[in-house]
């Protein structure tokens, strides 16, 4: 397929189609010893050079919803007295923002255990894919062990065994004249929009 008619450029001319784009970091944490965290960190660090803006649910760009150790621990606390009303009350806020998130990102990257049941990732993993976001996921198992259900949802050319193949994946996506979108990829040149609507506003 033809590469983006409007891909950002840099200002020695090289292709970067994701600078400023917003990508939602996926992935189990209530049933993980570090809570997600540090795959999370990782990838930020070792893709800075996409310039994406990273919405991590570790580190919500928010006040409200926040999952942090004390969250944790409140909420097991709360299972173990049987006040299930106070942990639907506390998760129905985080999984407000963590939906939110998905909403107005324009990729995910999944990291998916399958040795974890990570009931919040599928539900994540499922809507960004009807709104036909591109969804990359990672195995911790390897690709060969992908539940049969996801090759039938997704396209299998975004699972990946490891991180340095989702990272020259995503520096492909940014860099190479050409791409393949699968219906999912697609970069807009946002200098044609307007505040109005229109792409030429004349002044009055």
């Amino acid at each position: 397929m033809p590469a983006n008619e409007n891909p950002v450029l840099e200002s020695d001319g090289k292709i970067n189609r994701l600078r400023h784009t917003r990508g939602y970091l996926c992935g189990a944490m209530d049933r993980t010893v570090d809570g997600g965290v540090e795959w999370r960190v990782n990838i930020q660090e070792d893709l800075r050079d996409l310039d994406v803006y990273w919405l991590d649910p570790t580190r919500k760009p928010i006040d409200i919803g926040i999952e942090d150790l004390e969250n944790r621990e409140y909420r097991h606390r709360m299972m173990q007295a049987h006040n299930y009303d106070a942990v639907r009350s506390d998760m129905k806020i985080i999984r407000g923002v963590d939906l939110r998130m998905v909403d107005v990102s324009d990729f995910i990257i999944v990291n998916l255990d399958l040795e974890i049941h990570a009931t919040g990732t599928y539900e994540e993993l499922y809507l960004a894919n009807r709104q036909k976001k591109p969804v990359i996921i990672r195995i911790v198992q390897g690709k060969e062990n992908t539940p049969d259900w996801l090759l039938g949802t997704l396209p299998h050319e975004m699972f990946f065994s490891t991180w340095k193949e989702v990272h020259n994946y995503l520096r492909h996506i940014d860099r190479d004249p050409v791409i393949q979108h699968f219906n999912r990829w697609y970069f807009f040149d946002y200098s044609m929009c307007s505040i109005y609507g229109g792409g030429n506003v004349t002044e009055r």
